[in-house]
């Protein structure tokens, strides 16, 4: 049988492709090697953001007081939030799977290589010691854990996400390797249910590529409720439960429970060059998702999925990184979407910020008590939005509403104009306009 298109990888970008193009009626076959809905369902988006909102419900109580209820006792059991969580991730799997099913995509499970990818004939597959031949190919083999060649890390017994939403028992000390999203979430996470968290950061801020005042006011944050931040500094050595930092030429030695990795992924094949439309060298071999390198999100390997078989039914509709958002789902969110001030200031383009605390929302006072925030947005000069930067819950449900307004390239008057609901957090962005 020759297949219209073949699929390798069944995370975010490889199922949204094989669902689009079944129903579409293109002969699909889908591969995975491990379990369907890759990193983001299984070991990363969906079962991180299930433990950090039973954080989140854990600190509300214990916070409750000060919104007039009374809650006595306040205790979280770790082994049943991993549970609820491994409960989530099973339902979300088997959704998945009767996607498939529904869309007619023959999925085989076992590590897909391709044989032979020329370009004037069929692509063939070799998976379970059988060959498969598809007229197309779509490549979404994701990313992997950065591991840092950090000496003496090796010999530890370190985690990295895998272990840590699996892990049933709260270490006393944990130091987290990465001040990105990874790391912050967990460190969140961990913070909360009352672990010694340390975060060693080798760039001057967290989360790079997001806001830099905006992330500095959430480490801020996090700092008041007992989390170490050792920014500019790299750890050089691990031995045992010792841990060796260095900053501006100075060491100093940690002792630890637990070491977690959160120098962030990488693709699992590097190099990979796509044009608007997903395609590679090989016109008939498209590549989508983490593969590609660009955000490492699973809502953009959603969007570029859907370019790229939108493409092969004939649509050219070019795919598009100018309003790709990144959510932090700490305690609180930070959201951003569009360009950074630090990014303009790259590219010498003048833009106008303009801020309001959050405060601004009767909606945020309300729902966030004593809770800080800021609304940021930058625009250009004669208008045009350009970029949104959230902190403050729930950032990550109302950044969308930028998110539109930037890929439609809209002016602040225009935004400005549209009527919000009244009373919700994101009217804060209409108040900042």
């Amino acid at each position: 049988m020759i297949y219209d298109v073949a699929i390798i990888g069944g995370g975010p970008a490889g199922y949204t492709a094989a669902e689009l193009a079944g129903k579409n009626g293109l002969k699909t076959v889908l591969f995975e090697k491990n379990s369907l809905g890759g990193v983001c369902l299984n070991e990363g988006c969906i079962p991180t953001k299930t433990l950090l909102y039973s954080a989140k419900t854990y600190y509300t109580a214990k916070e409750s007081a000060k919104y007039g209820i009374s809650c006595e006792n306040v205790t979280f059991d770790l082994p049943k939030i991993i549970s609820r969580k491994n409960k989530i991730v099973r339902k979300l799997v088997a959704g998945v799977k009767s996607k498939m099913a529904e869309a007619n995509v023959d999925v085989v499970v076992g590590e897909a290589v391709v044989t032979d990818n020329s370009t004037d004939g069929n692509i063939t597959i070799k998976c379970n010691e059988q060959l498969w031949q598809a007229k197309k190919l779509i490549l979404c083999s994701g990313s992997e854990t950065i591991i840092p060649p950090i000496p003496g890390l090796k010999e530890t017994d370190f985690w990295t996400s895998r272990e840590a939403l699996e892990n049933k028992e709260i270490p006393e000390t944990l130091l987290i390797i990465g001040g990105g999203v990874i790391g912050i979430e967990f460190a969140s996470f961990f913070n909360v249910l009352g672990t010694k968290v340390i975060v060693v950061e080798m760039l001057d801020e967290i989360l790079g590529g997001m806001d830099k005042e905006l992330s500095g006011l959430l480490r801020n944050e996090l700092a008041k409720k007992g989390i170490d931040f050792h920014l500019n500094t790299k750890v050089i050595a691990v031995d045992g439960n010792k841990v060796e930092i260095e900053k501006d030429g100075e060491k100093q030695f940690l002792t630890i429970s637990r070491i977690l990795l959160g120098a962030g992924r990488k693709p699992v094949l590097s190099g990979l060059k796509v044009n608007e439309f997903m395609q590679t060298s090989n016109p008939n071999v498209y590549a989508c998702g983490d593969i590609t390198g660009f955000s490492l999100l699973a809502h953009t390997a959603i969007r570029e999925a859907e370019v790229a078989i939108e493409h092969i039914l004939g649509k050219n509709r070019p795919m598009s990184y100018k309003a790709v958002p990144g959510v932090v789902y700490t305690n609180p969110e930070i959201a951003c979407v569009g360009k950074t001030e630090d990014a303009l200031q790259k590219e010498g383009i003048t833009y106008k910020v303009k801020k309001l605390p959050m405060s601004y929302s009767g909606r945020f006072v309300a729902e966030n008590e004593m809770g800080n925030g800021v609304c940021k947005i930058i625009e250009s000069d004669d208008g045009t939005l350009l970029g949104v930067h959230l902190l403050g819950n729930p950032s990550s449900e109302i950044i969308v509403i930028a998110g539109i307004a930037i890929d439609m390239e809209m002016k602040v008057d225009e935004l400005k104009s549209v009527i919000f609901p009244h009373p919700t957090v994101g009217e804060i962005i209409k108040e900042t306009l």
